[in-house]
């Protein structure tokens, strides 16, 4: 069976179409940085991994491409009298991923729209790009598709960007009600 036109896509992201791929960037990468930080594209760089991820070109969906500033976390360095070693500058890492930041920013951005999935576009020296798929609640189109029923149903609350921690936490009790209570209960 032949290769999709979506396998053909994902081999520019892996090592065998690695080297035309890079060529092709740096002359995007470079209009990127012209652009500001967050901006609205009209379709997805990464087809193949947006229908992934749950993208589909109807109304009510946006894709914003999303700008994140690399390097280490480090912060101001304080100028009153302490030993370097306890100054807290270096070594501080994040909580979040760089994606999930991508995400709250795009969330901050588009106020009216639903974050529904992101994902990896290129880095360069300075900055890193992902790309954030959101959509439109309010749209006939949206609403009533029943992939995005779990996201713009009537009994989910808005903002998911929040509702992720409250997620994770869930499901860490109900794994931990699986595996510990019953050894708890047995002895």
């Amino acid at each position: 069976m032949a290769p999709s036109a979506y396998s053909y896509m994902a081999m520019w992201y892996r090592k065998a179409g690695r080297e035309i791929h890079e060529r092709l960037m740096r002359k995007l990468l470079i209009d990127w940085r012209r652009t500001p930080s967050i901006v609205r594209v009209e379709r997805p760089f990464r087809l193949e991994r947006a229908r992934k991820v749950g993208y589909k070109a109807k109304q009510g969906v946006v894709v914003a491409r999303v700008r994140l500033a690399r390097g280490p976390f480090n912060r101001r360095r304080p100028d009153s009298g302490r030993r370097p070693k306890r100054m807290g500058v270096y070594g501080i890492t994040t909580w979040k991923s760089w994606r999930q930041v991508a995400e709250e920013r795009a969330a901050r951005k588009f106020p009216g729209l639903e974050v529904l999935n992101s994902y990896w576009v290129a880095d360069d020296g300075i900055y890193r790009y992902f790309e954030v798929i959101l959509i439109d609640c309010n749209q006939p189109a949206i609403r009533n598709d029943p992939l995005y029923s779990g996201i713009c149903g009537k009994e989910v609350p808005r903002r998911r960007i929040a509702r992720r921690l409250r997620e994770r936490q869930k499901r860490l009790i109900e794994h931990l009600k699986k595996t510990l209570l019953p050894k708890l209960q047995a002895e």
